[in-house]
């Protein structure tokens, strides 16, 4: 006869198990179900997040032009330099020539008098050391000799000094490829940022910085406050006329800025040259601690870092080129946090 057996009953233990994971795979679904709406960001979110990566490509905009500035400069003392040694060398050549014909001729075949084979030797210190052979040479040879002497050392110190300053320059262009990056980097994932609003979140955006960049024909009220001298005045106007143009990294003008290429730009037109960006900018002149005591066509230096640099064009306001997407324009002097006016 077939027995009959009770089915067996799941463990205590397991039971729980099961039931745990039950209620932790409800309360996920649950969470899931309730962060679902708020996992895309708002309109104002994703203004403020761009914002901010906007600024940050700013600040690294501005030790790229650093970085390049320094590039520029290095390539120019390099080849002053290698310029110097091949004269330097010339120079040299020529003294050696200037020890006699014979001696000339002997040093190019090797088979040089010992007493100028001392002389020209790879160690020309030897000179000094064993002093007591200049009695074979004349007084002229001993003069060409030392001349030689102090002219490969002259040569010794321009190809270190080159060496050390190519060296540099490398590093220096692989700080700017960095910087370039870094750039490039933040105004990628601002525009990733903005590609995930909507036609009409996006338009109602353009919208509000269309009001904000005022263009040429556009008048703003500047009051009537003085000039800081006629060149700041010059150099201000200067920027007036590229109200409108474009805000692009790294650049310098003439169709097109960044915050410092504008500012350097426009003094350079009124014959001024000023540093190329915004931090040596902020120590070019005498610095205005107090907003009431601008003048029109004080430099403007903003934020901690100060990353970021304007015209003072009066009544508050200021004439800058603020950063991508932006064109040069007047803003309110209150809507970037003011460190200081320069004079220049």
């Amino acid at each position: 006869m077939a027995s009959h057996r009770r089915p067996k009953q799941p463990s205590r233990a397991r039971v729980t198990v099961l039931t745990t994971a039950a209620a932790a795979a409800v309360a996920l679904s649950s969470q899931a179900a309730n962060a679902a709406p708020s996992e895309k960001p708002t309109k104002d979110e994703v203004k403020a997040k761009v914002d901010a990566l906007y600024e940050q490509a700013e600040q690294a905009t501005e030790k790229f032009n650093g970085a390049k500035e320094k590039q520029e400069k290095l390539q120019k003392e390099i080849s002053t330099i290698q310029d110097d040694v091949a004269r330097g060398q010339d120079e040299l050549n020529g003294l050696r020539d200037s020890i006699g014909l014979a001696a000339a001729a002997q040093y190019r075949t090797g088979s040089i008098d010992s007493s100028l084979q001392l002389f020209l030797s790879s160690n020309p210190d030897d000179y000094l050391d064993k002093a007591s052979a200049a009695d074979q040479l004349s007084a002229q040879q001993v003069e060409a000799l030392k001349k030689i002497q102090d002219k490969q050392r002259e040569l010794a110190q321009d190809r270190a000094e080159a060496s050390e300053k190519l060296k540099d320059l490398a590093t220096t262009r692989t700080e700017l490829g960095k910087k370039k990056k870094e750039v490039q980097s933040k105004l990628a994932e601002a525009q990733k940022l903005l590609n995930t609003l909507s036609a009409k979140e996006k338009a109602a955006l353009a919208a509000a910085d269309a009001r904000a960049s005022r263009d040429a024909g556009d008048r703003v009220d500047l009051g009537n406050t003085a000039p800081a001298s006629g060149r700041a005045m010059a150099a201000f106007q200067a920027a007036q006329s590229k109200i409108g143009s474009p805000y692009v990294y790294g650049a310098t003008g003439p169709s097109s800025f960044d915050c410092s290429g504008l500012t350097s730009w426009a003094f350079a037109q009124a014959g001024v040259k000023i540093p190329r960006i915004s931090q040596d900018q902020a120590n070019a002149g005498t610095r205005i601690y107090s907003q009431s005591d601008l003048k029109v066509g004080d430099l403007v230096i903003f934020y901690g870092d100060q990353h970021h640099v304007g015209f003072y064009a009066g009544n508050g306001q200021v004439l800058h080129a603020p950063r991508t997407g932006t064109v040069v324009r007047y803003e309110s002097i209150g809507n970037m946090p003011f460190q200081f006016g320069v004079r220049i």
